[in-house]
């Protein structure tokens, strides 16, 4: 090989690498998540030590797991679907999130709002979180039979139909395996104490781990 194919050869080797760092690098940035969640009192760690709720445990999950992330926890006690949808705008703008875990419509039951409103708001954050690129979980919540079997299953039956209409990822019920356990909860009754937590996070956790892939 003379002279002059060798230094085209050296050429087109490091144009190679160059190419090859910047397969690397957008490989990296593809794996840095900006997740948002959005919910009530469950994700604000109500009544529990601060640092202690499955929103705190996820990231905690998450940094074991070498996973690169920022997140964002604008979780509000006795936060509605109203106050999420007007929330959710400056939210998005603000984070820009490529996943949005919404965790809200529990209060708006335990207020006996109309599920149609409680639906259409639900709807609206959801849109707007994936018109702004981002991937929705929805964490379903059930209530109580005293408020009637026909209320319950439809608000129950809210969060699947939200799921199928937006195609948006579904943990069907979050409180499987605390909700009829009275030792998981405070003494009001109705939010999860401290040993609930990691429940919470292994309910969620598979179908979240979906989206990251």
């Amino acid at each position: 090989m003379n002279r002059s194919n060798l230094i085209i050869l050296q050429k087109l080797i490091f144009l190679i690498s160059l190419l090859l760092c910047g397969f690397q690098l957008t490989a990296q940035e593809k794996k840095a998540y900006r997740i948002l969640v959005l919910g009530d009192s469950i994700s604000a760690e109500y009544g529990i030590p601060a640092g202690t709720g499955w929103v705190r445990l996820l990231q905690d999950n998450l940094k074991k797991n070498n996973a690169q992330f920022t997140l964002f926890n604008s979780s509000i006690s006795g936060e509605t679907s109203a106050g999420g949808k007007v929330r959710v705008a400056s939210l998005l703008e603000q984070h820009q999130p490529n996943i949005v875990i919404l965790e809200l419509g529990a209060n708006d039951a335990l207020r006996g709002f109309p599920l149609s409103t409680s639906y259409q708001n639900l709807l609206q954050i959801i849109q707007m979180s994936k018109t702004k690129g981002a991937q929705v979980l929805i964490l379903g919540m059930r209530i109580p039979s005293n408020y009637g079997s026909e209320y319950t299953t439809q608000f129950a039956n809210m969060f699947v139909d939200l799921s199928k209409n937006t195609q948006s990822a579904l943990v069907p019920f979050f409180f499987e395996g605390i909700a009829t356990k009275r030792e998981y909860f405070q003494d009001d009754g109705i939010h999860p104490n401290q040993a609930a937590q990691i429940i919470l996070l292994n309910n969620m956790l598979p179908t979240f781990k979906k989206l990251l892939k």
